[in-house]
């Protein structure tokens, strides 16, 4: 049975009939039995999804809609509001997870019986992985509370019948996070696991600032042995009962998470873990520096107002054993802001602080600074002559906004710590990592960034560079010369075809149209819109789902739908299997009907662009369905096609000839500042 209460919004019936926003406006207006607004505003009404279902399938224009789509908007529409319903979900996805006897017993009947049945259920599983009931920061529901609840418990169970209860858990989970970025910040995983490795194995591991529980998450995956605890805390209560049910569902390990901020109210004050690993908030003013004066937790000086970081810093030294390691993602002014600098200065002295690696931009929120990574020890003797690593990564950002090349990142940083951590020492390694006394940095600033400190690459590695780079160029410009295409004829009037677009040519066969998916389950390279503005190769990801990637393939065509520009791109071996990021609209033609060089080549004009785009008031969407081309036999469409291959060649060669130029001239600028390249 449906629960009327469900809530759907117009872009929810969209998804569910398989059709624009602007559809669903035209049938508000054009037919009088069309479903009453129930809640929302004026500007953004909700309707029963009751309802909303009973009309389309009247109208017949209810698509086959996927399970996990139906859950979702239930899960959106909830009457609770959508945290409400994904801890319900969490909760009954756990039980069939551990107790899979016990859920059909309490689901077997009406959802009367179910709501009944179902508390005590859940209080065996929930004691079970949280511990007693007034320790868990996951409250088992009441019953009238799940009543409302019942369909969409019934749908995430039936969700979690093919992938299992935790895909099922973590396609709803990064639903809600997608649909809601600022309310949450989040640790990409391969810097979670990144920070993971550098700690080691730990059987105790805590996240004082848990978030989503990406950190803890990343932990397990270092654990050698059985018997892991996971210990958290965050400021906010219905995150904290996520995260818990996110770990309890992805491991076996015990799952410890408090509800409160850790500075002010910390629930782990008896804790000695074996590591630490903490994504704080960063610039937080009001972090409690004036009733935590006097905190015991301050070993290495009382952290300013303005520096909350250092602050998170020595709770998490506070939280483990003697010789246990933290990890923390800091703000790179924190290695260098005046007012820190006593406390960095006895984190050294006494040997607390081991490690500063600067990471490269977009590495994590913010993307656009280079955030550092440090990683302490706890001391459990004083140092005789204490050295600290300082290590840069910033070499190994990425081009595009699919971020860093991590695994070079991985390499170069676990090598460097590796080899710093067994023998205390490491040779220098120009441009990335060297090995400092602390004497050396013990001055009026004690500013630890590495970039300071470490040696410029070696002149013969930077002049080789500089004449390898020039030598590309000098062959890309000669290549460029080449294909430049030959000046136009003058004077000839336009042709007058028959035209066609893609719509039709979607309806008759010639083509197939797909869209990129929100999430997708397997670990592939997604190709984004700034791919393909920027003919780069692809640096995406999307959040792990239940949802089919759409894969590209040799041939097609892919064209962005938001900004404006006048773009398509026809996919090559080198870009075929990578999934089709949002934003894009994949075209497929059928290499007996149409050619892909001649199809890219004619929804690239301007012209046609602009009577195919919809303006808002900060934003363009392109309608793909109403670009035009004309209908010509194949032969002819070859002829168009090879010439606009020859453009697409002669416009990749501009690209690299820019790049390569730019590279050369801040090359030559670096090397004739730093004296490794002579003037003359």
């Amino acid at each position: 049975m449906q629960d009327n209460g469900t809530e759907v919004t117009a872009a929810g019936i969209a998804r569910l009939a398989g059709v624009g926003r602007a559809a669903v406006s035209n049938w508000r207006r054009r037919h009088a039995d069309f479903p009453r607004p129930v809640g929302g505003t004026e500007t953004s009404p909700s309707f029963a999804l009751a309802d909303i279902e009973a009309w389309l399938r009247a109208q017949g224009k209810l698509a086959e809609v996927p399970p996990r789509e139906r859950v979702w908007q239930q899960l959106a529409g909830h009457p609770e509001g959508p945290v409400t319903a994904l801890t319900h979900a969490g909760c009954v996805l756990l039980l069939v997870h551990e107790r899979p006897n016990l859920w059909l017993d309490a689901s077997a009947g009406s959802d009367e019986r179910l709501a009944a049945m179902l508390p005590a259920a859940l209080d065996q599983v929930l004691d079970a992985r949280f511990g007693p009931g007034p320790e868990r920061t996951v409250a088992t529901p009441i019953g009238p509370r799940l009543l409302p609840s019942a369909p969409l418990l019934r749908g995430a169970a039936e969700l979690s019948a093919g992938p299992g209860a935790r895909k099922a858990y973590e396609f709803l989970l990064g639903r809600h996070l997608d649909a809601n970025p600022r309310q949450y910040t989040l640790t990409p995983e391969p810097l979670a696991e990144l920070m993971a490795e550098l700690a080691g194995p730990a059987r105790t591991v805590l996240d004082p600032a848990c978030g989503t529980g990406t950190l803890l998450r990343a932990a397990t995956a270092t654990a050698t042995r059985p018997g892991q605890e996971l210990y958290g805390q965050d400021s906010d209560p219905a995150l904290a009962a996520l995260t818990a049910l996110r770990l309890a569902l992805s491991t076996d390990a015990t799952v410890r998470i408090a509800a409160g901020d850790s500075l002010r109210a910390d629930a782990r004050t008896a804790l000695r873990a074996d590591a630490a690993l903490c994504h704080p908030p960063f610039n937080e003013r009001n972090w409690g520096h004036d009733e935590l004066a006097y905190d015991a937790r301050w070993e290495y000086g009382f952290p300013a107002r303005t520096e909350s970081e250092l602050a998170w810093v020595q709770h998490a030294l506070a939280r483990v054993r003697d010789g246990g390691t933290v990890v923390v993602l800091m703000p790179p002014a924190a290695a260098s802001r005046r007012s820190g600098r006593r406390v960095r200065a006895d984190l050294l002295r006494r040997g607390a602080l081991r490690a500063v690696i600067a990471l490269p931009v977009g590495a994590a929120p913010p993307y656009n600074i280079p955030l550092h990574l440090w990683v302490l020890r706890r001391p459990e003797r004083a140092p005789a002559q204490p050295e600290v690593l300082l290590a840069d990564a910033g070499q190994f950002a990425g081009e595009g906004r699919g971020g860093p090349d991590w695994r070079s990142v991985r390499d170069a940083v676990l090598d460097a710590w590796g080899t710093y951590d067994r023998t205390g020492r490491l040779d220098d390694r120009p441009g990335l990592a060297r090995c400092l006394p602390v004497i050396e940095l013990l001055d009026d600033d004690v500013d630890l960034a590495p970039a300071r400190h470490l040696p410029p690459p070696t002149t013969t590695g930077g002049t080789g560079r500089l004449t390898d780079v020039r030598e590309r160029l000098d062959e890309t410009l000669r290549l460029t010369a080449e294909l430049t295409p030959a000046a136009p004829g003058t004077g000839r009037a336009a042709p007058r075809r028959p035209l066609t677009t893609v719509g039709e040519l979607a309806r008759a066969g010639a083509l197939t149209l797909r869209t990129g998916t929100n999430g997708g389950h397997a670990r592939v390279p997604v190709l984004t819109d700034h791919d393909v503005l920027t003919g780069t190769g692809p640096s995406g990801t999307l959040p792990e789902s239940d949802e089919e990637p759409v894969l590209t393939e040799p041939g097609d065509v892919v064209v962005p739908v938001l900004g404006g520009g006048t773009v398509a791109r026809v996919i090559d071996d080198a870009t075929a299997g990578a999934a089709l990021g949002r934003s894009l609209v994949l075209l497929r033609p059928d290499p007996a009907a149409l050619d892909p060089w001649f199809l890219a080549g004619f929804l690239r004009g301007t012209a046609n662009h602009r009577q195919a785009s919809s303006y808002a008031s900060t934003a363009t969407r392109l309608d793909v369905r109403r670009l035009q081309l004309p209908r010509l036999p194949l032969e002819a469409q070859r002829g168009y096609g090879d010439r606009f291959r020859a453009l697409d060649e002669f416009e990749r060669a501009l690209r690299l000839a820019g790049r390569l130029g730019e590279q050369l001239v801040r090359g030559m600028y670096d090397g004739l500042t730093d004296g490794t390249v002579a003037p003359d």
